[in-house]
């Protein structure tokens, strides 16, 4: 049953409409020439007092129609909202000036699904269709395996054998760096050995780093522990894991990187169209990726579909995927009723499209699921999940974030 079950997830992961030359032409991902986000000048900033509380919910979102009355944003503005803050691991804290070149200002397009019903503030709509990765063999391979746990309590995935996208409300509220985000770890998908109850060495270190590694171990804890270990032996073995539950393997954030659009520090508020974030790990992993992609409109997704998976808090650090229809858009953020609940928040939204010139389809991240808001929709409140779209110059500064300069980001 489980084993029919996956393969209709995995059919329905790359299913799209196949109408002949439609498919052959629109579900393609089409390389194109980005602008370029170079770095001008970096300033050193006092360090962040690491206070501020997770907030998942922003106070104002301009929506759908508050953003067909906005005028186009100068170059000065991009080249603001695209400078950035990094924070290291040590506690300091920088922050750079990037110039914007070979940019086209276009004006803000939307595009509306007619039709779209209101819904009541949830963020499971009727049926709960989420689906939990039971089986190792699905929760270990790519693209489950990309999906990681950050110790803040947000999901996030691997683009990069050395980086993390998330979104940045997952370590910022827009002024001030969230508790437990100094000491941010990154919780990696593995499973733990079938039937072993025993405590492999390094576990405890583990679980106190998901906390935010500021305990420390002491006589009392290695007592405690010793007396753990004889009561285990006296008892036989210990408790074994409920299958599909996963173990993390946690490392340390060397860094991380949050676009100024976002960390505004008190002055104005936080733009939802930047609820995005990198960080940089400490240690390299050896795990398949997903690249990055650049969001196309709704009308070239095979179905109008998208699909993310993340850790959701009342699935117990089970993985949980699911996929739903676009419902609208806007030049920066994606609307749509997929079901999540809060530690799905930072996920990758993915699409599986066919590379140019191939037989090949593969898959790329086109969006950062930010949660659940309210927005401005034809003049009424309506609530929608939320996904912060990866458009050229997002991919552009993502990619200069990963390779420390523009010279590999000339096309995306």
């Amino acid at each position: 049953m489980a084993n029919m079950l996956f393969c209709w997830i995995f059919f329905t992961l790359g299913w799209t409409l196949i109408d002949g030359s439609e498919m052959e032409q629109d579900f393609v991902w089409h390389l194109r020439k980005i602008p370029r986000v170079v770095s001008e000048r970096t300033f050193h900033l006092t360090s962040p007092t690491f206070e501020a509380d997770a907030k998942m919910v922003l106070n104002r979102v301009c929506g759908i129609e508050c953003q067909k009355e906005l005028p186009p944003p100068s170059l000065s503005d991009l080249e603001d909202s695209l400078s950035y803050e990094t924070v290291f691991e040590n506690g300091t804290r920088t922050l750079t000036r990037v110039k914007v070149q070979d940019v086209v200002l276009e004006p803000i397009q939307n595009v509306s699904m007619k039709g779209a019903s209101v819904r009541r503030k949830r963020q499971v709509y009727g049926t709960d269709s989420r689906f939990s990765i039971l089986d190792k063999k699905f929760l270990t391979n790519f693209p489950f395996n990309t999906a990681v746990k950050l110790s803040t309590g947000c999901s996030g995935i691997l683009i990069s054998p050395s980086h993390v996208l998330t979104a940045a409300h997952c370590v910022h509220d827009g002024k001030d760096y969230i508790k437990g985000s100094k000491k941010l770890r990154i919780g990696l998908l593995k499973m733990r050995n079938k039937g072993s109850g025993k405590k492999r060495r390094g576990s405890k270190r583990s679980r106190r780093e998901a906390n935010g590694g500021d305990q420390r171990e002491d006589t009392t804890d290695n007592l405690e522990r010793a007396k753990a270990g004889r009561r285990r032996k006296e008892s036989g073995r210990g408790r074994r894991v409920p299958e599909g539950r996963p173990s993390f393997q946690w490392t340390r954030v060397k860094n991380t990187h949050i676009p100024k659009g976002w960390a505004r520090g008190g002055k104005g508020d936080a733009a939802l169209d930047y609820d995005y974030a990198l960080l940089e790990l400490k240690r390299a992993h050896k795990k398949k990726y997903m690249e990055l992609g650049i969001s196309p409109t709704i009308k070239k997704l095979p179905g109008g579909m998208i699909h993310f998976s993340g850790f959701d808090h009342d699935r117990a650090d089970q993985l949980v995927y699911r996929f739903c229809s676009v419902s609208d858009e806007s030049s920066d953020l994606l609307y749509q009723y997929c079901d999540a609940e809060s530690g799905s928040t930072g996920s990758g939204v993915y699409l599986r499209l066919k590379e140019p010139d191939k037989k090949n389809w593969k898959r790329k991240i086109i969006a950062v699921y930010s949660g659940h808001q309210w927005v401005d929709v034809h003049g009424v409140q309506k609530d929608y999940n939320v996904a912060v779209r990866i458009t050229p110059l997002k991919y552009a500064q993502i990619c200069l974030w990963i390779h420390g300069n523009n010279t590999n980001c000339t096309y995306g």
